[in-house]
């Protein structure tokens, strides 16, 4: 049998019909010889809703360094009786899996494109390697994907006199499979939270209806001015052990102690000085900041670093600079935390920071709307004997109900041992109708497993279970933002996963560290940005 060809000569129709100093879509790497190998993660996936001369949806398999093709009319399915027609079209290059945005009019394909899912997959029939099984015209793939999971199957039918291939697309009879179900009716971009619409308004920037009309559209990509420059963090690193001032994101802060030891160090980790603390938080805050801007912050200070006891610190110090945002909460008893710090810019979370907050506790709600959240939040928070085993498959069983129920959600790691899921909701709701729906649901999932669970109010009397905590739906009750270090050996993160990363075997709820997340974050992007911009109210349950 000859060798596959090389990833260029794979890309040639693709490039022949595409004028790239009109269209923002890739090129893809020209020169190229071998094969790219799937990411560690393994091969991906990604479906795309187009709307060209017709909407179709465009399924495509990452394959041998490409991503391999189909246009499906009517789109996947998990309906099992449901058999929709599939035309295999030219590869394309494995840079088009982050393809979001509007093709211009005249050019080929011309139309709005969101990433309808994404994910992993891996081949059925491994007697065959994928791409020999598509060349004899059948493909069997499981996909775990956020919306698309469990067996597909696209088969070749015959070919038109043109020479394109007709082919099936069908999702087999198995745990995923949902009769019924539509693709239309879960229109949003797994990506960025948008529809084709919001897309076409505005291809660059999306709408935080949650927020003031002046602040409410956001950059979907973190422009370079958003990031510390390379000459602020080097000046940091020039500053002496002492400390002294450092002017970052356009303020001068002073900083102090900075080779003090914040984060012990582990057999994994060596210890993590304050200099490379506030490193990170400059590094993360702008990606940190759309999940933290308006919201009152509980800051949990370890002044002496983590190898101590810590501290949680609400009330804003009067010393503190006078460019920074405050809140006073017009609610607080006397006695309670009354000034707020609310993080509206990146250096603001550096001042955080470098005053010993090692974490950071956003509220739900906004200080606009303090009573009502803007987030439903579900917390698997495991018992003494709960294993990282049992906390996937209660993780595992939220995907599920989220993909029957047709919402958005997402999943991080706490950064200790347990899992959180965010869920954005549009304001209304009160902090109570919302801790009734999440009670409602999270006792639906644990009907599933109750061997796994205690609903006991206190831990001595769970006996080692887990719970899911729907309590924490409640106001100036907080849980770890995203992104926010934890105060444990060698800075771990809370850190956004991706649905289909429940199924990885290497994950761990603690195995993201801080010196290891502006990496993942500059290969995967924030995934937390599609809970970002949505409209999405609470269903009513059973």
């Amino acid at each position: 049998m000859a060798s596959d060809p090389p990833a260029t000569e794979k890309l040639a129709p693709y490039r022949r019909k595409r004028n790239f100093s009109r269209t923002s879509e890739p090129e893809g790497e020209v020169g190229d010889t071998e094969p790219a190998a799937p990411a560690p993660a393994g091969r991906r996936f990604v479906v795309q809703r187009h709307r060209a001369r017709r909407l179709h949806y465009d399924v495509r398999f990452e394959i041998d360094g490409v991503l391999v093709s189909w246009a499906v009319p009517k789109g996947p399915t998990l309906d099992p009786a449901a058999r929709h027609a599939a035309f295999h079209v030219e590869d394309h290059p494995i840079e088009y899996i982050d393809f979001e945005g509007v093709i211009p009019a005249g050019e080929y394909g011309g139309g709005d494109v969101i990433v309808w899912d994404a994910g992993t997959w891996e081949p059925v029939k491994t007697r065959l390697d994928p791409a020999t099984a598509v060349a004899r015209g059948e493909l069997q793939a499981e996909l775990y994907g956020s919306k698309l999971r469990g067996r597909f199957v696209l088969v070749r039918t015959g070919a038109d006199s043109g020479g394109k291939e007709h082919w099936l697309m069908l999702h087999k009879r198995d745990d995923f499979a949902v009769p019924g179900w539509d693709p239309e009716q879960h229109p949003r971009s797994v990506l960025s939270g948008r529809t084709n619409d919001e897309v076409l308004a505005d291809p660059d920037r999306m709408w935080r209806s949650d927020l003031p009309a002046a602040e409410a559209s956001i950059a979907l990509k973190d422009p370079a001015s958003g990031r510390p420059s390379a000459d602020e963090l080097a000046a940091l690193e020039e500053l002496p052990a002492s400390g002294g001032h450092w002017e970052v994101f356009g303020r001068e802060l002073k900083v102090t102690n900075l080779d003090k030891v914040l984060f012990p160090g582990s057999a994994e980790h060596q210890p993590v000085t304050k200099r490379e603390f506030l490193r990170y938080t400059a590094q993360i805050a702008p990606v940190a900041l759309p999940y933290l801007a308006g919201r009152a912050l509980n800051m949990h200070r370890y002044p002496q670093g983590a190898g101590s006891k810590g501290f949680w610190h609400k009330e804003l110090p009067d010393w503190a600079p006078d460019w920074l945002t405050r809140w006073q909460n017009p609610d607080a008893d006397p006695g309670e935390t009354r000034t707020y710090l609310v993080v509206n810019e990146p250096a603001a979370l550096v001042w955080a920071a470098n005053f010993g907050a090692l974490e950071w506790h956003a509220w739900t709600s906004m200080v606009d709307r303090p009573q009502q959240p803007s987030y439903a939040l579900i917390d698997i928070d495991p018992g003494g004997s709960t294993s990282w085993q049992d906390v996937l498959v209660l993780a595992r069983l939220h995907r599920t109900a989220f993909e029957h129920l047709g919402m958005l959600a997402r999943p991080k790691v706490t950064g200790r041992r347990g899992i959180q899921i965010w869920v954005p909701i549009t304001r209304g709701p009160s902090f109570a109708e919302t801790r009734r729906w999440v009670e409602q649901l999270s006792k639906t999932v644990g009907a599933v497993v109750p061997e796994l669970l205690s609903w006991k109010w206190e831990v001595r009397d769970r006996a080692g279970k887990a719970r899911l905590d729907y309590t924490q739906n409640a106001i100036n009750k907080t849980l770890v933002a995203p992104y926010s270090a934890r105060p444990a050996p060698g800075a771990p993160v809370s850190m956004p996963i991706g649905w289909e990363e429940l199924d990885d075997p290497e994950l761990r709820p603690d195995g993201f560290a801080l010196r290891t997340v502006p990496q993942r974050i500059a290969e995967k992007g924030d995934l937390f940005r599609p809970l970002l911009g949505t409209d999405q109210t609470l269903p009513r349950l059973g």
